[in-house]
């Protein structure tokens, strides 16, 4: 069994700093030691990997990710081979993607369709969500045997009416479901019946450009489905996850649960802290690049994010990565917005994103470790095996240079689209080092990974429930 010592780093945790060098046996953190004389590291190591002037920080988890995922006739472009091996490059060396159930069919079927896909293909290490589409007496059966199976987060959705859509009572049953189990459900909080009479009225009157994307899906049809999704799940007594959080109506939904004692969490997304309609409204159909659902808002509620994240309004960080290529991909709604392919893609640029956000005076050196590793480790089921840098923990760590300087490129990402979401955005702060579970994967500009490393994580339950 090899040894890694990662020496003269500052290790960064969700609840501070340390000085401190850290010792990997394995595939698990051994200890975190006090500073060691240099002529005694050949002692306890195999392999030192000098992190000085450098952070030493937890691997990023990615709760919110859709690697070959089907919508609108096509298939977001990153496989799940391509995706997790651009995760790592970021720093992030756990993700959790989403099985789709489609109408008609099993959970545990649709399961078995998603283990088919990522079984021996994955860089990192991997977990997943089930988005249930398709609510009957069969499927909310299945709901256990899925928990049983490690997957215990259940995603619906209030919009995408004859896709996706989940009536106010089927999302009830489902809450009252998972209510028995204290699994949680993840909502897409959209009002999706009145989304698409405005997207029809826009489509009729001609008004067909990328940025009516955002236009017919305002924030305020986002704050009342969350309001709704929170009422409801008040009823059933349900743990609620909001997923990618983008308004603050939304927000100050949220908020008021949470100051009320319900389990009610949300997460957000780099591109809803950093990008804006503004984005969207880019000539010649380059908006097209930038079209998600919920949409970019305007710049005033970038502030609102930012400030609940430093409140823990907002817990969590992820990035609904769901890319779609601008050729072939986007271009299927040239002349009609409405048939754009929903997705932009950020998985491996995430960790930087939020530094920037540390650089900014946003956020924390700890509140960024925090939102990008720690709470979702908790938030998901798997605290203290990911999330953390202590004795028996998962070796997963990068080294991280807060000094260093990128600009954001198609031309350098490493996802599997042809277009940057940040193109030419100049950051400061980098990954040096990816390891997972004590392997080294990504070191001094080269990948050293290999397909097959990751391995599927059977998840726990919600650790923030009261």
């Amino acid at each position: 069994m090899s040894s890694i010592l990662i020496q003269g780093g500052t290790v960064v945790t969700a609840s501070g700093t340390l000085d401190a060098d850290v010792l990997v046996h394995g595939e698990k953190i051994a200890s975190v030691l006090g500073r060691l004389p240099d002529e005694t590291t050949s002692v306890f190591a195999d392999r030192v990997i000098d992190a000085t002037g450098k952070y030493v920080l937890p691997g990023g988890i990615d709760a919110h990710t859709h690697m070959e995922m089907p919508f609108g006739g096509t298939f977001s472009v990153d496989t799940f081979e391509t995706g997790t091996r651009a995760a790592a490059w970021g720093g992030t060396t756990t993700i959790i993607d989403f099985a789709v159930q489609a109408k008609g069919t099993s959970l545990l079927a649709t399961l078995d369709k998603w283990h088919a896909k990522a079984d021996g293909n994955c860089a990192i290490d991997y977990g997943f969500h089930m988005i249930v589409s398709d609510v009957n007496d069969s499927s909310l059966k299945e709901m256990d045997a899925c928990i049983a199976a490690g997957v215990n987060s259940f995603k619906m959705f209030m919009a995408y009416p004859g896709v996706f859509y989940a009536t106010d009572g089927e999302i009830l049953l489902a809450m009252q479901q998972a209510s028995r189990s204290g699994a949680t459900v993840m909502m897409h909080a959209e009002n999706g019946i009145a989304i698409d009479q405005l997207v029809a009225q826009a489509i009729a009157a001609g008004r067909t450009d990328p940025v009516n994307h955002a236009l017919t899906r305002p924030p305020e049809l986002e704050g009342e489905a969350t309001s709704r999704a929170i009422t409801l799940a008040k009823v059933a007594d349900c743990p609620l996850y909001i997923v990618h959080l983008s308004a603050s109506q939304a927000l100050a939904a949220v908020a008021e649960a949470r100051d009320a004692g319900q389990n009610v969490f949300a997460e957000t997304c780099p591109q809803y802290l950093y990008l804006s309609i503004d984005d969207l409204a880019r000539p010649d159909f380059e908006g097209a690049k930038f079209v998600a659902s919920p949409p970019l808002r305007p710049k005033e509620h970038q502030d609102s994010l930012w400030r609940g994240l430093r409140t823990n309004d907002l817990s969590v960080v992820s990035t609904d990565h769901c890319p779609f290529c601008f050729k072939d991909g986007k271009e299927l709604g040239r002349g009609d917005f409405s048939k754009i392919p929903n997705g932009m893609p950020g998985v491996e640029h995430r960790m930087d994103l939020l530094h920037a956000g540390v650089v900014a005076g946003e956020i924390s050196l700890p509140r960024w470790v925090e939102v990008a590793s720690t709470t979702p480790a908790r938030m998901f089921g798997l605290y203290p095996r990911k999330g953390v840098i202590a004795a028996g923990s998962d070796a997963d760590i990068v080294v991280y240079d807060p000094a260093a300087r990128q600009t954001l490129s198609a031309a350098t990402h490493h996802m599997n689209v042809d277009y940057s979401a940040y193109e030419g955005m100049q950051l400061t702060g980098q990954v040096v080092t990816t390891l997972s579970r004590g392997r080294v994967v990504i070191s001094g500009g080269e990948y050293l990974g290999s397909t097959g490393h990751g391995r599927f994580l059977a998840r726990g339950l919600n650790q923030y429930l009261v």
